[in-house]
């Protein structure tokens, strides 16, 4: 069949399809984080970063000369260091310390108490140091006193007491008031002193047990714990209700 018509024109068909709609481009995604600030809260915000990551890299650099074994950083920078260290951030070790303490120690307290009826009566032995032990393990972010002011104030105390316990110039009373003080607030907390009770007088001794070596060392230890007790102390009338209100 002839593909034209009569008439010259062309034979009728399907219309063509309009061309299709352009697709307008994606929005582009809202911006978040710090990219959402203006440019001068970024900038600032780039300013903290800075500034955390000095001081970051800064504590690292102070705790790592202080706890590594003396060299000549340490040495001509002694003092800005232990300013950094103390008392916050102490550690008590030695990086690759080549005699490890091999000791537990737990510092342990009883009181004389004045009973409500005016009688005089002395409490058992609290330990303290497993109140602290207690309250540690198993915690993800133990506080700085739980772990260390129990047992920096008995290192202070025995750094200044001779073997009879008799306190070497100031820093030995200074020591011997700074325990007797922790200890009076620990015993308040355990309600030693009972209803109507007041605690007159305390008692601190150190108990020392070894650490055993492994069996392949051939090495023994004394199995028997060690005691050393301190003499009593008078509390003076602003202690003896432990905790301030």
């Amino acid at each position: 069949m002839d593909a034209y018509d009569t008439g010259g024109g062309v034979r009728g068909g399907p219309e063509p399809a309009p061309p299709p709609e352009p697709v307008p481009p994606p929005e582009p995604a809202p911006r978040t984080g710090v990219a959402a600030l203006s440019l001068g809260h970024q900038i600032a915000a780039a300013v903290a970063l800075a500034v955390v990551a000095v001081a970051v890299c800064v504590h690292l650099g102070m705790v790592f000369l202080h706890v590594a074994p003396s060299n000549t950083v340490s040495k001509k920078h002694g003092s800005v260091i232990s300013d950094w260290i103390y008392p916050e951030f102490e550690q008590n070790w030695k990086l690759f310390a080549p005699n490890p303490l091999q000791q537990n120690i737990a510092v342990q307290a009883r009181a004389e108490v004045r009973t409500a009826d005016g009688g005089i009566r002395t409490t058992g032995w609290y330990d303290l140091s497993a109140r602290d032990g207690e309250a540690i393990d198993g915690n993800l972010v133990p506080s700085h006193t739980q772990q260390n002011e129990l047992r920096r104030a008995w290192d202070f105390l025995v750094a200044t007491h001779d073997s009879d316990n008799r306190a070497v110039g100031e820093r030995g009373l200074l020591s011997e008031a700074y325990l007797r003080r922790i200890v009076a607030m620990r015993l308040d907390r355990e309600g030693a002193a009972g209803a109507g009770g007041v605690v007159e007088r305390v008692q601190v001794r150190s108990r020392t047990t070894h650490v055993q070596p492994p069996e392949w060392t051939g090495e023994r230890s004394p199995t028997e714990p060690a005691y050393r007790e301190l003499p009593w102390w008078e509390l003076p009338d602003e202690e003896t209700q432990g905790d301030p209100e």
